[in-house]
């Protein structure tokens, strides 16, 4: 298999699209494919309003259809819904190519928390984009069902994985802050609900690592939280097993690849009783999930460590990636 990745979500993004697909290719070869990307650095663009880190391709379907004749792929897997994934479905329709997406962000909530445009609109919009392929994947049970009643069709399980030599319990504890530390790790943005977690009465200290376009006005309204900026690798790591609860608000997310790496860093999880969490925890007993946010985060220090750490061992890219490429194989068998 030589599969073409399109996706518009690529460096410097840093979030949970770009990571699941670096740790694919870099599985690749055990399952005897490999992977070649196309992204934004490909093509002219621009950045987008009031997100500047997130680039929009200038890019139409013939400029594709050369990129698709000089990648010479034997599958495609179109990864996102903006404009490099909207040219590289145009250019596969226009030359019978099969491909396959997947379904990571839930965009019509996140337009309508921006806009007056209705979750029906876009969903019909997403629709029409998916429906196209072989098969959409998709990372939880909730997120498949609840699409399945928007009318998508073709729904296959792909789920994630997390580095577990990466992020593990330490010893040492890098923040200097007063305890219990209740973390959050992700985009700093309207969408991730952050104040939901920024307002609760907690004691300790509350923790924000990530940036966006939310983060100017919410450090100056919650000045008693540490905001740190963007973190990757070992430093992220630190942080994590420097923290006593891992606090997640947001309820949009489709998974939450920061769950896992949660997890496995010795963190209990609080979170609403929405998709992600929900299937993330599950039954673990690993995290508390409540429509009082406080009342989770309070009852998550209670969680022993080392039982967040070994149902976070259960995670990984690898067998994320087997599902992957299984997934490709049987859509194109099948259909």
């Amino acid at each position: 298999m030589r599969l073409l990745i399109a996706t518009d979500a690529w460096h410097p993004q840093v979030n949970g699209v770009v990571r699941s697909l670096e740790h694919m290719a870099a599985e690749a070869p055990r399952f005897g494919a490999e992977v070649v990307f196309l992204t934004p650095e490909r093509f002219r663009s621009v950045p987008m309003p009031s997100y500047p880190e997130i680039r929009l391709s200038l890019v139409g379907p013939g400029g594709m259809a050369r990129a698709l004749d000089e990648a010479g792929p034997s599958h495609v897997h179109i990864a996102t819904e903006g404009p490099v994934g909207l040219a590289m479905r145009l250019a596969c329709g226009q030359r019978g190519q099969a491909f396959t997406t997947s379904y990571h962000t839930r965009f019509p909530e996140y337009v309508a928390a921006r806009t007056r445009i209705p979750e029906a609109w876009s969903y019909r919009a997403l629709r029409r984009f998916h429906q196209g392929g072989k098969a959409m994947m998709v990372s939880t049970p909730s997120l498949e069902r609840e699409l399945a009643g928007w009318g998508f069709r073709n729904i296959m399980r792909w789920t994630r994985g997390v580095d577990t030599s990466l992020f593990r319990p330490r010893n040492e504890r890098v923040l200097d802050a007063a305890s219990p530390v209740f973390l959050y790790v992700g985009r700093v943005a309207v969408e991730k609900n952050l104040e939901a977690f920024l307002s609760l009465d907690l004691p300790g200290t509350k923790v924000v690592v990530g940036d966006g376009p939310a983060r100017g006005w919410l450090e100056g309204k919650y000045p008693e939280a540490r905001f740190l900026g963007t973190l990757v690798g070992e430093e992220l790591a630190r942080v994590y097993a420097s923290s006593d609860v891992f606090v997640f608000p947001s309820l949009t997310d489709t998974f939450g690849i920061v769950l896992i790496e949660a997890l496995a860093s010795g963190l209990p999880v609080a979170a609403f009783p929405v998709t992600g969490p929900a299937d993330v925890i599950g039954a673990s007993g690993c995290g508390v999930l409540s429509e009082d946010l406080r009342e989770a985060a309070l009852a998550a220090l209670a969680i022993p460590k080392d039982r967040c750490r070994a149902y976070g061992e259960t995670f990984t890219w690898r067998e994320s990636a087997r599902q992957f490429f299984s997934n490709i194989e049987k859509a194109h068998a099948e259909r």
